[in-house]
């Protein structure tokens, strides 16, 4: 489920944030990905927009929007941090290592494992996240 740019707004309220022009389109940018975003992919798409949004600027609200819930950040690989937008839905992700596509995924079986294996070392689950890396089946690899 997709956050609405008045959803944002409004947790940028209660997070006592500032509800610039160039944070809405930085906010705008994110909602309207269909695939997770680095800072680099976030100044490009908002400097598109607006030719005033800095590197910096993208920086500085990626954090901001991280320390107050609005983004989630994701170290998929060595060299980049990943962005989506909070969703109030578990997902999962699978990453292609060869070409950095990543896909969302919710699997009830790999939840209830899960579960089962905090249970039956005595613990009750309350959160994961699951990061599978994956190569194409296509690919000669040794």
């Amino acid at each position: 489920m997709r956050m609405t740019d008045n959803f944002l707004e409004e947790l940028c309220k209660k997070g006592n944030i500032r509800v610039t022009s160039q944070r809405k389109i930085i906010a705008s940018v994110l909602l309207k990905a269909k695939e997770h975003l680095d800072v680099e992919e976030i100044h490009k798409r908002a400097k598109a927009i607006d030719s005033n949004v800095s590197i910096a600027t993208v920086y500085r609200t990626m954090k901001l929007f991280e320390d107050n819930a609005i983004v989630t950040a994701h170290n998929f690989s060595e060299d980049r941090t990943y962005y989506e937008i909070v969703s109030k839905e578990h997902h999962d992700h699978l990453i292609n290592i060869e070409n950095g596509e990543i896909i969302e995924f919710h699997n009830k079986q790999i939840e209830e494992l899960q579960k089962r294996i905090a249970e039956k070392h005595g613990y009750k689950l309350i959160g994961h996240k699951l990061e599978l890396y994956c190569i194409p089946k296509s690919t000669n690899h040794n």
